[in-house]
């Protein structure tokens, strides 16, 4: 549901003033900041998934980032598109042009939702300038006791900061991103590092709890932010090479573990074109998947968030959803866009709004709207009269465009 205008509460403080003192017309500005959502480790961990929607993310403001048509919980597509493949099952989606920045289409692309391993692309991000990859990090009893998924890593163990990227991508190593979070300082200053990336990228839905993606409460990203990490990693030739890694040999460690193997679990490396991808699951996040993947000079990028492996797998609805992006004609403009570094004014952090075209459909959730957004300032004298000012005030504050519903056909659901 777009974000309300304030016109309402406008209109009934006019209606007080004028009983009194006088009216002013009061044009739309951005709200104060409020402090950003953090991640609580001391908090239980989160063990079960969301019973209800997530909290929406927002730039630092208020403002949606990437523009206001992307303010939904439910369904936006851009115009004029063919119809969306199907069963898409997932609870948020989207769908982006890498080059243009695009969305084509998305599904509540500010829910902050769980990230699960997903989380590792920004781990990824954030590292790679900071850490020379042949700095040797030596492998320890945490590495080894780390929870979830570990690519193998042994106590006394040596390992190079590129090998420890390519098993935090190939394999989801929780060990690696543990290790790689030693050699950058330790997991606060990687927390710290990480949120510094996010922030500097427009990614503000993204709440960083740990280098790993494991369950922390507060900890979240969007299928919005997902796509403006992974646009990034795709674009670097260093992280483009990681991600598209076919296999890669873990050390041996003499008198405790020989060196193997291990291949890139990326469930769509067959994908025509594909640029990479990052699967990610938890108790909490369910299944996840971000990837890319470039055709005829074009790219996409798809995230998917909360889903399960039936009717269809999280990364076999991002094949869909890349298959459908492909078929939109390269230079539609979208219904919003992933912003760029430059978009982001230094001062306040928050976005450029992008110039916005009138999108096919919009689906609301079953939530109600958020707050108002819109601060006054006096324009006109105490001497109009009330009647004048609510004409004028009803048609200048925060117009929006109407956006029409999508068919339940359009959903995949």
């Amino acid at each position: 549901m777009a974000r309300r205008s304030g016109a309402r509460g406008l209109l009934g403080g006019l209606l007080a003033a004028g009983l009194g003192v006088g009216l002013a017309l009061l044009p739309a500005t951005a709200s104060a900041e409020a402090p950003r959502p953090t991640a609580d480790p001391t908090a239980p961990t989160p063990t079960a998934p969301r019973t209800e929607l997530p909290p929406q993310g927002s730039a630092p403001d208020g403002s949606t980032v990437g523009g206001e048509d992307l303010d939904t919980r439910g369904l936006v597509v851009t115009a004029d598109a063919p119809p969306l493949p199907g069963p898409l099952a997932a609870s948020a989606w989207l769908v982006a042009d890498a080059g243009s920045g695009a969305v084509l289409a998305a599904r509540d692309p500010h829910g902050r939702y769980y990230p699960a391993s997903t989380l590792k692309t920004l781990t990824l991000l954030t590292l790679a300038p900071r850490l020379d990859p042949a700095q040797v990090v030596a492998g320890t009893p945490e590495d080894e006791q780390v929870e979830g998924s570990r690519v193998g890593l042994v106590a006394g163990g040596q390992y190079s900061v590129g090998f420890l990227f390519q098993a935090l991508v190939l394999q989801s190593g929780n060990d690696a991103a543990n290790a790689l979070a030693r050699a950058a300082g330790g997991t606060a200053a990687t927390v710290a590092a990480m949120t510094e990336t996010a922030e500097s990228i427009g990614a503000f839905d993204t709440v960083v709890g740990g280098p790993s993606g494991l369950d922390v409460a507060g900890q979240s990203t969007s299928p919005y932010d997902l796509a403006l990490i992974f646009r990034a990693l795709v674009a670097d030739p260093a992280t483009a090479a990681v991600l598209t890694t076919p296999t890669a040999q873990v050390p041996e460690v003499p008198g405790r573990a020989l060196g193997f193997q291990i291949q890139n679990q990326n469930p769509l490396s067959g994908y025509p074109g594909t640029l990479g991808g990052k699967t990610g699951f938890t108790d909490a996040a369910r299944h996840a998947f971000v990837t890319a993947a470039e055709r005829d000079g074009r790219r996409l990028v798809v995230s998917v968030l909360d889903t399960e492996n039936q009717p269809l797998r999280a990364a076999d609805q991002a094949a869909l959803l890349l298959d459908w992006g492909f078929t939109v004609p390269a230079g539609t403009t979208g219904v919003g866009r992933l912003v760029q570094p430059a978009d982001l004014v230094s001062a306040d952090h928050s976005p450029a709004e992008p110039a916005r075209p009138e999108p096919r459909a919009a689906e609301s959730a079953a939530a109600g709207p958020g707050p108002d957004d819109d601060a006054p300032s006096p324009l006109i004298g105490v001497g109009l009269a009330v009647a004048a000012v609510l004409v004028i005030g009803a048609t200048a504050v925060g117009r929006r465009r109407a956006v029409r519903r999508a068919p339940v056909s359009e959903e995949g659901r």
